[in-house]
């Protein structure tokens, strides 16, 4: 179980470009790793809409926006572009930095249990350490509860 203080797992993801984008890529700055179960769905659509608004908040304050699910980088050039996205969308087929992050867990769905990206964001400090665990997030107001966090 990932604790604030800890290192957080590196991990080296596709980008929606097929790009190759790992979390070192990212030292010196804060980053905002958010894990949400799929593309184009109603609340990881309004999570990723509410990170677009705020994204430019984020970058004056040297912070970077990246989203991980389990989808192929094609649905999330799909998703990018559907919704006009302006952060880092990994992809996470083999659900490398999911289950090193936690994120995979079990979920009931109108009683039926299965596998899961259970909705999760970590706030990683300038050295790559876990800084703030937000479980059990509520998409509509993740983005808003961060930039809270930040002092905006």
């Amino acid at each position: 179980m990932l604790e604030t203080g800890m290192k957080a797992p590196g991990f080296t993801l596709q980008d929606k470009d097929g790009r190759n984008v790992s979390l070192s890529d990212f030292a010196g700055k804060k980053v905002i790793l958010y894990f949400y179960p799929k593309d184009n769905t109603p609340g990881c659509t309004r999570q990723a809409q509410a990170f677009s608004t705020a994204y430019e908040k984020f970058k004056k304050m040297n912070i970077e926006v990246i989203g991980i699910s389990k989808d192929s980088a094609a649905s999330h050039t799909k998703f990018a572009e559907k919704y006009s996205l302006p952060f880092v969308l990994l992809s996470d087929p083999e659900l490398n930095a999911i289950k090193a992050y936690g994120v995979w867990q079990e979920k009931k769905l109108y009683g039926k249990v299965s596998m899961g990206v259970v909705r999760t964001t970590f706030v990683i400090d300038e050295q790559g350490n876990i800084e703030k665990i937000v479980p059990k997030v509520k998409p509509d107001t993740n983005a808003a509860e961060l930039l809270e966090y930040f002092g905006e």
